[in-house]
């Protein structure tokens, strides 16, 4: 659900007050922050032989991640922790915080499960899922009789 501006219709400078403290609590990014689910954004792509997932996820280690697959349900899961030292700080402002997420795909009947890569390198999550030998799609000419 996103905040939308009402607008009823009256000229933007007969209520500048309303507008302003509106304004105000849409455009704060602390506020903003809090209700954007915060779940990265994800690209699938297909070839002949295998299926491509990425995930833009910068700022995490390999380890941070845990990748199941369940039946066919490929789950893709991080979590990551804002580290407490000794030392306290005074933060005027403060978005370091816990941050975890859950993405999950169906993957098709024409998947190899046994045969599924991930890698992560430059904050980019990809995985690799081939294809099945015989769900690849093997190009052959017909011939007319």
């Amino acid at each position: 659900m996103t905040l939308v501006k009402f607008n009823n219709g009256l000229k933007a400078n007969a209520t500048p007050f309303f507008n302003d403290v509106f304004d105000s609590i849409v455009n704060d990014s602390f506020l903003s922050d809090k209700l954007v689910a915060r779940v990265p954004a994800v690209n699938i792509a297909e070839n002949d032989s295998e299926f491509h997932i990425e995930l833009a996820i910068p700022g995490l280690k390999k380890e941070d991640f845990k990748i199941n697959l369940d039946k066919n349900v490929l789950s893709i899961s991080a979590e990551k922790k804002t580290e407490n030292g000794q030392e306290v700080k005074k933060y005027s402002k403060r978005e370091y915080s816990y941050n975890s997420f859950v993405r999950s795909f169906t993957l098709p009947d024409s998947a190899d499960y046994a045969k599924i890569e991930a890698d992560y390198t430059d904050g980019v999550l990809k995985l690799t899922v081939a294809k099945r030998e015989e769900a690849k799609f093997q190009s052959r000419e017909i011939a007319v009789k």
